[in-house]
């Protein structure tokens, strides 16, 4: 499947107007994205593409890591979110929409040369099957990081509404299709002093991808009824060789 309209979505818009404070919100990103880091083998690689980078998370812990490499893409939708990666001769810094055709025709199919990272930026696919397809085409190695549906598991049960975002049979359904893989489902969670402050790390954070999807009435259950002290989160890692 093709996507075709170019049109800032609800999920970049998120993005880009909290860019600054993205920082301070992205606890749980953070730790995914040096875990994730933390299972590439200490190497050189010719190409490393890093989608949905943000600010640099993954970057950072290659760098730290000792992982070299010739080329770094940067790619995210949000060009607020990439004016913060770090800068440098070899880093170039790609914006595009991973959801839209047209932005894998300006990166190129060089599959052994290259190494494929993305953490915490797969759950926003618009089409799993399309997104993987292609992302299959552009490097023979990847590694993936992927929330997945039991992400705030208890909130969306209270407020009985359904998880915007793919569940973990969902994910495994496609990327098998494209990749030979090795899956680790990882849970995570993130405790607060009142309910009022979850919300506001669900606003600022990014992980609720822009969805405005409580109504007033139902997020006034939420306050009263929520019964834990922390948020869920549930991840999704993935070890993958292009079938391609």
């Amino acid at each position: 499947m093709s996507l075709s309209k170019n049109k800032e979505s609800k999920i970049l818009k998120q993005f880009s107007r909290f860019a600054q404070s993205y920082g301070r919100y992205n606890v749980i990103q953070t730790e995914v994205a040096k875990l994730l880091v933390e299972r590439i083998p200490t190497k050189f690689y010719p190409t490393i593409i890093d989608l949905g980078s943000g600010d640099g998370e993954v970057y950072k812990n290659l760098i730290k890591k000792h992982i070299t490499f010739e080329k770094f893409v940067a790619w995210d939708s949000s060009e607020q979110m990439l004016a913060l990666h770090p800068k440098g001769l070899i880093i170039d810094k790609y914006m595009a929409d991973f959801n839209y055709q047209k932005s894998y025709e300006n990166i190129e199919n060089k599959k052994e040369n290259t190494l494929l990272i993305s953490s915490s930026a797969l759950q926003w696919s618009e089409d799993l099957d399309f997104v993987f397809r292609e992302l299959s085409q552009k490097a023979s190695r990847a590694y993936f990081a992927i929330f997945t549906s039991n992400t705030f598991k208890t909130l969306h049960e209270i407020a009985q509404i359904d998880s915007p975002i793919y569940t973990e049979k969902e994910l495994k359904e496609v990327i098998e299709k494209y990749y030979s893989t090795d899956f680790e489902l990882k849970k995570y969670t993130l405790a607060f002093k009142t309910v009022r402050e979850m919300f506001q790390y669900i606003k600022k954070s990014g992980v609720s991808g822009g969805e405005k999807r409580l109504s007033y009435k139902q997020s006034k259950k939420v306050m009263q009824t929520y019964p834990l002290d922390y948020l869920e989160f549930e991840v999704l890692f993935v070890e993958a060789t292009s079938l391609a």
